[in-house]
């Protein structure tokens, strides 16, 4: 396999030279200067977009929240639980 290869690539450097192959580097880097102007001002319209909701975002998160009414609730690891084995236990006697 490795001779196969071998062979390949010395045809390949014996084969001319295709004559549109000098033109090719100008050819790409005007194509890429023609779509890289139009999308300049929509990268700046993109940052400023992130920019605002990044702010808004924090000034959201830094208002302080309305304290809610915290609901009576049975918690196993409160200090009065009706619900406690102990006081089930001593419930009884």
């Amino acid at each position: 396999m490795v001779q196969d290869l071998d062979a390949a690539l010395r045809r390949l450097s014996a084969a001319p030279v295709h004559p549109g192959l000098e033109a090719i580097e100008s050819a790409v880097l005007e194509r890429l200067h023609q779509r890289a102007a139009p999308t300049s001002l929509q990268g700046f319209g993109i940052g400023a977009t992130a920019a605002v909701a990044a702010l808004m975002l924090g000034i959201a998160s830094g208002v302080p929240a309305r304290a809610s009414a915290s609901s009576n609730t049975l918690s196993p690891f409160g200090p009065s639980s009706p619900l406690a084995p102990s006081t089930l236990l001593a419930a009884s006697r």
